[in-house]
């Protein structure tokens, strides 16, 4: 069983940064990719950004672009989304989301992200 657990969410002006984490445990986890996805409101949980666990391959959502940089420490099984510029419509919670074999397999409890403007 694959644990995630999301932090570094929480309230920021417009403008503002905030950096989120997702740890990994579990005696069997083992990853393809990983990624960020988010749900605001009354809202359908949209994708955010994904990096591939061996190389390092990235992608976002264009909202984000720019703005959004997703990374991983493998010898710490932690992915980071450093978010800039931050908007009033990032406001969400965030989760992570653990791919492996075509599916994602384990997801976090999710991290307030709230952005006043």
């Amino acid at each position: 069983q694959v644990q995630l657990v999301e932090s570094g969410g929480g309230l920021v002006q417009a403008g503002g940064s905030l950096r989120l984490s997702c740890a990994a445990s579990g005696r069997t986890f083992v990853s393809h990719a990983m990624s960020w996805f988010r749900q605001a409101p009354g809202k359908e949980r949209e994708f955010v950004a994904r990096i591939n666990w061996s190389e390092g391959r990235t992608s976002y959502a264009d909202s984000v672009k720019g703005r959004f940089t997703i990374s991983r420490d493998n010898a710490k099984n932690t992915m980071y989304l450093q978010m800039n510029s931050l908007k009033p419509e990032d406001t969400a919670v965030y989760y992570c989301a653990n791919y492996y074999r075509g599916e994602y397999n384990s997801w976090g409890q999710g991290t307030q992200v709230t952005v006043s403007s």
